[in-house]
């Protein structure tokens, strides 16, 4: 993955950066420092922390000792690589993210949430650390709330993992004082409050000094709850208002309660239930003249069936925000959508530059293919859930909000909303730093209307590869197990081999696809066919007219890498030609495959390089990186997959099924031509978004216009 640096910006129409301002009140700006005239900022989503060197403070286990004289607590890496996020290594990731932006001129970092593992004292405090030690040179820090920062509302005592390595290359678990398992004193767990996660009083409280309070450096400072006298911004009653007592809303489980509840229960015609009061950790601020950063707290814990209305902060009686988001946001947390309307219009008619960021998506992150992904693979596959509904996005695009950048999915993209009301929005995935296409965005306003959005990718990360000694030791401890759990758990070493972060991260998203996302998304026989062919058998398998069915596979060797193991046997078998017929029919689907390749100027051999391991990588590294995964594919594996793209048939059969299964009496190519002709047409639509890596949006003329004109696409 090579991503070219940024250009440097230009000035803005705005004043020139006050930078003092902007250093949190820090004197100590490095003379020679190369910093920016124009406030861009930094956006570096999902993080998700680790304090890889962190102290568990337990006596039990102080993690593996190293040759440095620390201790790691780390997690093992079989669950890294079946984790949608890196643990370990991101801890190198998030250090060389801020020196790229330190040496860029930038001193505004905004933080799209998740910042942490799970919001564990361990972690929280742990990266604190470094945002000050950042901080102490002239950065500022703007955090908004993630679903694992806090996992719930209020602090749970009970969790824990159960997969922190050992010294041999074993699990530890390690868990919360009060699980439990703790409570039973069950001598296989370590028990320790450094696991417990945190809700939002103690995150305010850890964390206040990273945008969550007021600082005596910025312009303005608000939340949706602030009430300034005379209407004009005052620091102190910033300071006093500030407080999560002070930025509490009432949340029932049917809707919002406070001003909200009467109008909600009259349309819904009974009484809303399980009330309570949580926190809204929104706040908008100026940190320098001119520019206006609102980051919303976009989580919404819904009251559930465990709610204790006599304990209300009891964690277990809400139900977790993963893939509530925006659309629970419009009717849960109604006053935040007012108050959106209210900073954008003000933003409007003061000129402000307005930035704002949530951690969730405010539209279809899937390049507009969800409903296809929805009909393709299986339910609940590639967490569809949490696509925000075409209603959500309506209602954000009336609040005036024209730019939003986002985090959650881990994915780098963009997509664009407008209506007949001329309401334009455009939101901005700013990807993970834990996942392969890590990487950071950097956002300025050119001027008044037009924005320039730069990918960075985080190719080169020093020390990312400083805990692959112990790594050796859990590999060689699964390799040399008897035992079947062990078994499962083994990995592909060659990912200890890599050279650079982002060939680690690669290697980790094809064994993540391996170990997890292929039975995890894919329908058996799809899982079969995109396991076991390689591109060139692919293509010609788009091009084969045959009648020998999957039930006589098994007599026609040596030909086709597929069986009948995912059919249903059907109870009047059919034999139409004999099963050596297929040896022929391949032939002249070779000889017609070889042929479009050959039109496209490649070879049909070279397809074979694209074994099915790298295709479903590939596929599934589309879906979280967009056009960066394109640049890492090269321009003649993209090439090849377009000729793919368009070999299939225009109008497949309908496979035949038994039940829910398909038939075994089904012609060998019949299931494969009817569903990876979707999958490919997923995969283009996926491969041919909206720029994503170098762009700029004209909130006036309401486009996206990519500014890499290298870029590759499957268009």
């Amino acid at each position: 993955m090579r991503i070219a640096p940024p250009r440097r910006p230009g000035r803005l129409m705005l004043a020139v950066l006050p930078l003092l301002l902007a250093a949190c009140g820090s004197d100590q700006q490095p003379a020679d420092a190369a910093v920016e005239a124009a406030p861009s900022v930094a956006f570096m989503s999902d993080v998700h922390f680790e304090n890889v060197y962190g102290d568990l403070k337990s006596a039990q286990f102080a993690g593996i000792p190293t040759k440095d004289g620390k201790n790691a607590t780390i997690r093992t890496m079989y669950a890294q690589l079946t984790s949608t996020r890196l643990f370990n290594e991101n801890y190198f990731a998030f250090r060389a993210a801020l020196d790229d932006a330190y040496g860029k001129g930038i001193r505004l970092v905004a933080l799209p949430g998740d910042i942490s593992d799970d919001a564990q004292p361990i972690n929280i405090d742990g990266i604190a650390a470094i945002l000050k030690e950042y901080q102490a040179k002239g950065m500022r820090f703007f955090i908004a709330p993630g679903n694992h920062d806090p996992n719930e509302p209020h602090d749970d005592n009970e969790a824990g993992k159960n997969d922190f390595l050992t010294r041999d290359g074993k699990e530890q678990k390690v868990y919360a004082t009060g699980s439990a398992a703790c409570k039973a004193k069950d001598p296989a767990v370590v028990c320790t409050d450094q696991l417990m996660e945190q809700g939002y009083e103690k995150l305010l409280a850890k964390l206040g000094e990273f945008g969550y309070l007021p600082n005596q450096a910025d312009l303005h400072w608000e939340t949706p709850f602030s009430k300034y006298s005379g209407g004009k911004y005052n620091y102190a009653e910033a300071q006093a208002q500030a407080g999560a007592a002070s930025r509490e809303y009432e949340i029932c489980a049917e809707g919002e309660g406070g001003a909200y509840k009467a109008a909600g229960q009259l349309k819904l015609g009974k009484n809303y239930t399980r009330c309570a009061n949580v926190v809204d950790a929104s706040y908008l601020v100026e940190p320098v003249k001119g520019l206006w950063l609102l980051a919303i707290d976009a989580n919404v814990y819904l009251p559930n069936s465990n709610f204790d209305p006599l304990n209300p902060k009891r964690f277990k009686g809400y139900d977790g925000a993963g893939n509530a988001g925006w659309n629970k946001v419009l009717t849960h947390k109604q006053h935040q959508l007012e108050w959106i309307k209210s900073v954008t219009e003000r933003a409007k008619a003061q000129g402000k530059q307005l930035m704002a960021f949530s951690h969730y998506p405010t539209m279809d992150f899937y390049a507009n293919q969800t409903e296809a992904m929805k009909a393709v693979f299986k339910p609940g596959a590639f967490q569809t859930a949490r696509v925000p509904e075409a209603a959500t996005t309506a209602a954000l695009a009336a609040t005036g909000l024209q730019l939003h950048i986002g985090g959650h999915m881990h994915f780098n993209g963009s997509n664009e909303y407008s209506d007949s009301k001329g309401n334009y929005l455009v939101n901005v995935q700013s990807p993970s730093l834990a996942v392969f296409g890590a990487a950071y965005k950097i956002v300025r306003y050119q001027s008044k209307d037009v924005v320039d959005v730069q990918t960075v990718g985080l190719n080169a990360v020093p020390r990312y590869n400083e805990l692959f000694p112990l790594y050796q030791t859990e590999y060689d401890y699964l390799q040399g197990s008897s035992l079947a759990a062990d078994a499962a758990k083994r990995w592909n070493r060659a990912i200890l081999d890599t050279k650079s972060y982002g060939e680690f991260t690669r290697y980790y998203f094809g064994e993540l696809s391996r170990l997890r996302f292929m039975d995890e998304y894919w329908p058996c026989e799809m899982k079969e066919a995109a396991s076991a062919l390689n591109a060139k058998q692919m293509l010609i398998l788009s091009q084969l007219q045959s009648k020998v069915t999957l039930a006589q596979l098994k007599d026609a060797p040596g030909v086709l890498p597929l069986g009948a193991s995912c059919a249903a046997a059907s109870a009047t078998p059919q034999t139409l030609v004999p099963a050596g017929q297929l040896a022929a029919d391949w032939a002249d689907a070779s000889a017609r495959a070889d042929k479009l390749a050959a039109a496209a100027g490649l070879k049909l051999d070279d397809f074979a390089k694209i074994s099915g391991y790298e295709f479903y990588g590939d596929f599934h590294r589309t879906v979280y990186a967009g056009e960066l995964a394109l640049r890492d594919m090269g321009a003649e594996r993209v090439a090849q997959y377009k000729v793919l793209m368009g070999a299939f048939p225009a109008s497949p059969a309908a496979p035949l099924k038994v039940g829910d299964k398909l038939s075994d009496q089904n012609p060998v190519q019949a299931a494969f031509q009817s569903q990876f002709k979707q999958v490919f047409a997923i995969f283009k639509g996926l491969g041919s978004a909206k720029p994503s890596e170098h762009f700029t949006i004209d909130l006036a003329g309401k486009k996206l216009s990519n500014a890499n004109s290298a870029a590759l696409s499957f268009n």
